[in-house]
C-alpha cells in the first residue's frame, strides 16, 4: 500500500501544474479555448497512466531500478498469449493452459510478469530474474538477472534490464547481447520486433513486407529503424503491429486480412500507421483480433468474427491478452476469463485449489 500511495501521489503532483496552467489560461478565453482540447487529452492520458500504475503494485515496487527501468516495469504483464498457448499471473502464481475448456496448470509461485512463445513460458521472479520453462514441463531455469521486462516471440527474446538497457537473445542462440541503451517497452512480434525509447520514439526491425514499419516501405532494413513518435507501448503479431500513443490513441500498421487493424487496410495491408481507436490505457493483439482497455475497465475488441468496428466486450477488466482464436482477461476481482472469438464471456475459469 505504501508503494501504491507513493505512485498515486506522484501522479497527482504531475497533474497539478497542468491544472494551474489551465486555470490561468481560462482568464484569456480565446487562448484558453484554442488549447483546451489538447490539454484535456494530456490530462486523460496521464490519468490513464496513473490508473495502470496503481493497479500494478508489483511494478510500482521497483523503486531500486533506474528511472527508465521503473517505467519499463510498469508494462509487466499478468496475461500472455501466443497462438494457442496462454499464461496467467493470478496473485503471484503463474498458470499455463491452451484451450478455454482446459483447466489451467500451476507452474510457479512468486512471479511478477509473464510472456510466452510457441515452445516456452517466461516470467520474472521475486529476485528480478527472467526464468523460463518448456511448456508442459515442471523444469524452470534461470535466463537473465536484473530484468525489468521480457518479451518472447518468433525471433527470440528481448529483455529490458533494471538499468533500462535493452538486451536480445536471438532464436537458436544461448547468449545475450546489448541491443539499445534505453527502452521503456519492447515487443517481439511474429516477424518484426519493436521497442519504445524514453520520450516515446518507436523503433522497429525485421520483416517489412506487410507494412510492419508503418513508414510506407515494404523492404527490411538492417538494425533498428525509428518509425513513430509519442508511443507509450507497442504490440505485434502475424505481420501487423499496434502502438498506443501518449494521448490514448491506438494506431496500427501491417497485414490486415482478418481485421486486427479494424478498417485500416482491411482485406490486405496498411503500410502506414493509422488511428483505429481512442482513449485506451492498454492494448493487446493476436493473429486475427485486437483489444483495447479503457481506464474505466471497459474492454473493446475487433477483428476476425468480432467484426471490423471495435465493440464493447466486457466491463470491469483489469488485464487482458489475445490468443489465436480466443481472448483472455482478469477482472477487478482477480477472476480469470477465457472465451472464444465470436462469443461472449460467460463463466470465469476454475483455477487449481492446490498450491506448491
Amino acid at each position: 500500500m505504501k508503494n501504491t500511495s507513493h505512485v498515486f501521489n506522484l501522479c497527482i503532483c504531475e497533474l497539478e501544474p497542468l491544472r494551474r496552467v489551465a486555470h490561468a489560461r481560462s482568464t484569456q478565453r480565446p487562448v484558453f479555448w484554442k488549447g483546451v482540447a489538447e490539454r484535456w487529452r494530456t490530462l486523460l492520458s496521464m490519468a490513464a497512466a496513473c490508473t495502470v500504475l496503481v493497479a500494478n503494485p508489483a511494478a510500482a515496487s521497483c523503486a531500486q531500478m533506474s528511472p527508465v527501468g521503473v517505467e519499463a516495469a510498469q508494462h509487466r504483464a499478468r496475461l500472455a498469449g501466443y497462438y494457442e498457448h496462454k499464461l496467467a499471473l493470478v496473485d503471484d502464481r503463474v498458470y499455463e493452459w491452451r484451450s478455454p475448456q482446459e483447466k489451467p496448470r500451476l507452474v510457479l509461485h512468486g512471479a511478477s510478469h509473464v510472456a510466452v512463445s510457441k515452445s516456452h513460458g517466461y516470467a520474472i521472479d521475486g529476485k528480478q530474474r527472467a526464468v523460463t520453462w518448456p511448456l508442459g514441463s515442471a523444469r524452470v531455469d534461470s535466463l537473465l538477472d536484473d530484468v525489468a521486462l521480457i518479451s518472447a516471440g518468433d525471433s527470440g527474446l528481448l529483455a529490458i534490464r533494471c538499468d533500462g538497457s535493452l538486451w536480445q537473445r536471438r532464436a537458436g542462440e544461448a547468449t545475450w547481447s546489448r541491443s539499445a541503451d534505453a527502452a521503456i517497452h519492447a515487443w517481439v512480434g511474429d516477424g518484426a520486433d519493436y521497442y519504445v525509447a524514453p520520450g516515446g520514439r518507436l523503433y522497429a526491425r525485421g520483416l517489412a513486407h506487410r507494412g510492419q514499419y508503418g513508414d510506407g516501405r515494404l523492404a527490411e532494413r538492417p538494425g533498428w529503424t525509428a518509425v513513430a513518435e509519442q508511443a507509450s507501448e507497442v504490440v505485434g503479431h502475424t505481420g501487423h503491429a499496434l502502438y498506443r500513443r501518449m494521448d490514448g490513441a491506438v494506431l496500427g500498421t501491417g497485414g490486415n486480412r482478418f481485421g486486427p487493424l479494424a478498417s485500416h487496410g482491411l482485406g490486405d495491408k496498411a503500410d502506414r500507421w493509422g488511428v483505429i481507436f481512442e482513449g485506451a490505457a492498454a492494448i493487446a493483439t493476436g493473429s486475427r483480433h485486437s483489444l483495447a482497455l479503457r481506464p474505466d475497465g471497459s474492454l473493446y475488441i475487433w477483428g476476425g468474427p468480432e467484426g471490423v468496428q471495435p465493440r464493447l466486450a466486457m466491463q470491469g477488466v483489469a488485464h487482458m491478452a489475445a490468443g489465436l482464436e480466443d481472448t483472455i482477461a482478469i477482472d477487478g476481482q482477480g477472476r480469470l476469463w477465457n472465451w472464444p472469438l465470436g462469443q461472449r464471456p460467460s463463466v470465469a475459469m476454475q483455477l487449481p485449489a492446490t498450491t506448491r
